[in-house]
């Protein structure tokens, strides 16, 4: 894709493009070869716990960091030798929202577009435009320390777009956040992306992945799985997800985990989701009677058991624990 691309005539060339793309600190590699690309106005999502190399990733594709090996290029800039001319283009949230809390919501924008070279009618235009979208209006003035933390996140934003980038990295942008200014702040998202702007998104949030187009499953610095979500759930699980519903879900649980424990239950995983217990057996149809006599025999009342489709959080876990054990078995005796 060329640097000025306009037009927009190329639709199919990738904005963001990483090959086998790593970060090592001593004898501690961070990210690990990963490859991935990105389409314009894409949602894309980077799905893993904190630490597992996602906002490292991030300051690689931004310039703020070199990598160890490999490349990456964002909007055909080269991000290591090219990152203040990438920054004119891009935008960058990161999760402590990069904020001045001793400013007003209204200091911050004019401190932020000015920062990028905006003149003072564009800057006045912008301003009024971004108050609008993050919902500020009335509240321009309050400094920005006793602004609520959705107030905080959507003004965060506005400061990241001032300049209209072409892409935008949010690193755990709703990290701390209550879910309904989560869910405002998902709109404006897709809102921009309908724009045509690409998004790169980090989260550790099951539900917002599920939101993107395409999410990457992060471990350990690997990208170990790289889909749209249904088609994740759809081919990314290992074994069936059994739901059972019992009101004493806690002490249902420790009998199916002893019973895993005594060799008298097949299965990958049991854990609590909400008031439920989800099972994952190799056959759901096979297992069943085995969950439901397990209980029964102990007292347990069981409400219900059946078959679900995997959840999210399911198959991220069942991925990262087949990725583990393809590293164990690769282990030297």
């Amino acid at each position: 894709m060329s640097r000025q691309d306009e037009s927009g005539a190329v639709q199919n060339t990738p904005v963001i493009v990483a090959h086998e793309l790593s970060k090592r600190f001593g004898d501690f590699t961070a990210v690990d070869r990963v490859t991935f690309n990105v389409q314009r106005g894409e949602v894309y999502g980077w799905l893993g716990p904190n630490g597992a190399g996602k906002t490292t990733t991030i300051r690689m594709l931004l310039g703020l960091l070199r990598p160890t090996a490999g490349w990456a290029r964002v909007l055909g800039y080269n991000p290591a030798v090219e990152p203040k001319a990438l920054h004119q283009h891009v935008g960058y949230m990161s999760q402590l929202f990069t904020l001045y809390n001793d400013l007003t919501a209204a200091e911050n924008i004019r401190f932020y577009g000015q920062a990028f070279g905006l003149g003072r009618r564009a800057l006045h235009r912008r301003r009024e435009e971004l108050i609008e979208m993050a919902g500020l209006r009335g509240r321009e003035d309050v400094i920005t320390a006793n602004l609520s933390g959705g107030w905080k996140q959507r003004l965060a934003l506005g400061c990241a777009i001032i300049h209209r980038p072409q892409v935008l990295f949010l690193d755990e942008p709703t990290a701390g956040v209550d879910p309904l200014s989560r869910r405002e702040f998902w709109k404006l998202i897709y809102g921009l992306a309908e724009e045509g702007v690409t998004i790169l998104v980090t989260t550790h949030y099951m539900d917002e992945a599920e939101l993107c187009q395409r999410v990457g499953f992060i471990s350990n610095g690997r990208l170990i799985a790289l889909d749209s979500p249904e088609q994740l759930k759809a081919s990314g699980m290992r074994g069936d997800v059994l739901e059972v519903n019992s009101p004493t879900p806690n002490r249902a649980m420790r009998v199916l985990q002893e019973a895993r424990n005594r060799g008298e239950l097949s299965c990958e995983e049991i854990a609590l989701y909400g008031a439920q217990i989800h099972v994952v057996v190799p056959q759901a149809e096979a297992a069943r009677p085995v969950v439901l006599r397990l209980l029964q025999d102990a007292e347990i009342q069981v409400q219900g058991i059946a078959w679900i489709a995997p959840p999210l959080e399911d198959v991220f876990i069942s991925t990262v624990q087949a990725e583990k054990q393809k590293s164990d078995d690769k282990r030297p005796f």
